[in-house]
């Protein structure tokens, strides 16, 4: 059994849910909250010295962050090359797309919300930072360009990773309606990766702890 410390409101989590959904594996769910501090409990200390979420134990072996889970799991897993193919190229291509969601979409939104929502004296919207959130989701329109899915024109852990941080945004109100091929792609992503609806519970979820305050000021 895969040990799975998660809180369900959390993107990056989120996106393995789906994942181990996709390839039919049973997670044994760890609810880790950390508003209460349960993070920085020894016991999970000693799992995880970062001491951050999401993290997968199997076995005697430990894991975090999310994209290096994502890629444990499939390359483990995921025999057939379901989500993540064989081939090196094809690889490198699902892997740019990851990591282009970890480093640029991802990576907007907190540089933009967080402040609003996570640091000791909160801040004001930065607006500067709000284009970076547009000029991540102008590359990912161009990215999709002419493709129903993130990469190589079939389901692959891309379209997991990005659907947890796109639904993010749009439970937060960002509109990127704009962006014509990103529409396109999430509607389809919205009805073919496996858990979205667990996914959406976890969006609403977040909503409501964080997100209230700052959405009642825009």
């Amino acid at each position: 059994m895969l040990d799975f410390y998660y809180m369900l409101y959390s993107a990056p989590c989120r996106s393995i849910l789906m994942t181990a959904q996709a390839l039919g594996l049973e997670l044994n769910k760890k609810k880790v909250d950390l508003d209460a501090g349960d993070h920085l409990k020894p016991d999970f200390v000693k799992i995880n010295p970062q001491h951050t979420i999401p993290t997968l134990v199997d076995g005697d072996f430990a894991i975090w962050e999310s994209r290096a889970i994502l890629l444990y799991l499939a390359e483990k897993y995921d025999k057939d090359g379901l989500v993540y193919p064989k081939d090196p190229q094809q690889r490198a291509v699902v892997n740019q797309r990851l990591f282009f969601d970890l480093g640029t979409l991802y990576q907007s939104y907190v540089y933009y919300y967080y402040p609003q929502l996570f640091e000791d004296v909160k801040k004001p919207a930065d607006p500067d930072n709000l284009k970076r959130i547009d000029a991540a989701f102008a590359m990912f329109d161009t990215l999709l360009e002419g493709q129903q899915y993130a990469a190589l024109g079939k389901l692959t852990l891309a379209d997991f990773a990005l659907l947890a941080t796109v639904s993010t945004f749009e439970i937060s109100e960002y509109d990127f309606g704009k962006y014509p091929n990103v529409v396109r792609w999430y509607d389809n992503a919205k009805k073919v990766v496996p858990g979205w609806e667990e996914n959406w519970e976890g969006c609403v979820y977040y909503k409501n702890l964080y997100l209230g305050g700052i959405l009642n000021k825009q």
